[in-house]
Order: C-alpha cells, then sequence, then structure tokens
C-alpha cells in the first residue's frame, strides 16, 4: 500500500471520530449566550479542519520519521526535534480548541492551564523549528549535509553539494 494511502486512511480514521466526538467529550460551557445561525457554519468548519489537523498530525507520527531523517542525515537529534515539534503543532490543536470551547469564561485557572499547557509549547515548537531549519541550512552551506547524504549513498546533485 502507499503511503499517501495510509496518510488517507490513518487521517480519516482519526478526523471522523475526532469531528463527532469533540462537543461530546468537551461540552460547550453555558456562557449565556449561543452563536447566531449565521455563525453556526464557521464554528463547524473549523471543527471539521481541527479533526483534519489531528488526523494528518496522527498520521505524520505515524509515517513522517523516515522522511525527516533523509531532511537531516547529519543529525539525528534535529531529525527528533523537527519530528517532535511538527506533531506537536499539528496534533495539539484539536484538543486546545476543544478546551477553550469547555472552559468558562471566568475559569481563569482553567485559562492559564490551557495557556501553559497548550500556548507555550507551541511557542517552543516553533523557536525549535526555526533553529532547525537554520542549523539545515548551516549544515548545507558547510557542507556536511552532501556528505551526510553521500554517505549514505545517495546521489547529491552538483549544485546541492558544496
Amino acid at each position: 500500500m502507499k503511503l499517501r494511502t495510509k496518510v488517507l486512511i490513518v487521517t480519516f480514521i482519526v478526523a471522523v471520530p475526532a469531528f463527532v466526538l469533540g462537543p461530546v467529550l468537551f461540552p460547550p460551557a453555558d456562557v449565556g449566550s449561543e452563536p447566531s445561525a449565521a455563525q453556526i457554519p464557521f464554528f463547524v468548519f473549523l471543527g471539521a479542519v481541527d479533526g483534519v489537523l489531528l488526523g494528518l498530525g496522527v498520521s505524520f507520527l505515524a509515517f513522517g520519521f523516515p522522511v525527516l531523517r533523509k531532511v537531516s542525515p547529519d543529525s539525528k537529534a534535529r531529525a527528533w526535534a523537527m519530528y517532535l515539534a511538527i506533531g506537536y503543532l499539528m496534533v495539539s490543536w484539536w484538543p486546545h480548541l476543544n478546551l477553550h470551547i469547555s472552559t468558562p469564561i471566568e475559569d481563569w485557572q482553567m485559562l492559564l492551564y490551557i495557556d501553559y499547557g497548550f500556548h507555550l509549547p507551541l511557542e517552543i515548537a516553533g523557536a525549535v523549528l526555526a533553529y532547525c531549519a537554520f542549523s539545515t541550512f548551516m549544515s548545507w552551506r558547510s557542507g556536511k549535509l552532501a556528505e551526510a547524504i553521500r554517505a549514505e549513498g545517495a546521489a547529491v546533485p552538483p549544485e546541492t553539494a558544496r
């Protein structure tokens, strides 16, 4: 079975239940008002996108590491950092946004838990990815990346080797 097919299957298997079970597992908080009929389709769309992103994130965590090892053959630590950061950036939105929906607006302590449990790691993941991109560029520029690719037996086009 092709990788694309596996990703589609896993994404679908995760996304559909996530979309359906989100409001069940995280019932909306009673805040005294409800969205208008015109706003509901936009919230449904966001719920669907969150479910699909969760499914894609699970697929990435299941199948993405070998790709990142090829992107970063000279540093296993960098590949792991990218893998975990990307996985967190994709998977964390579903519980994060559902917790916001189910938390009463006046529950400041829960808001702090959500912010420290989700927002802070999202910021860290972004910084990790920025560092990894810079580190990969520096490795390419110094020629270490091309050497690592050659050591794996892969052909390196002349324009990428230094």
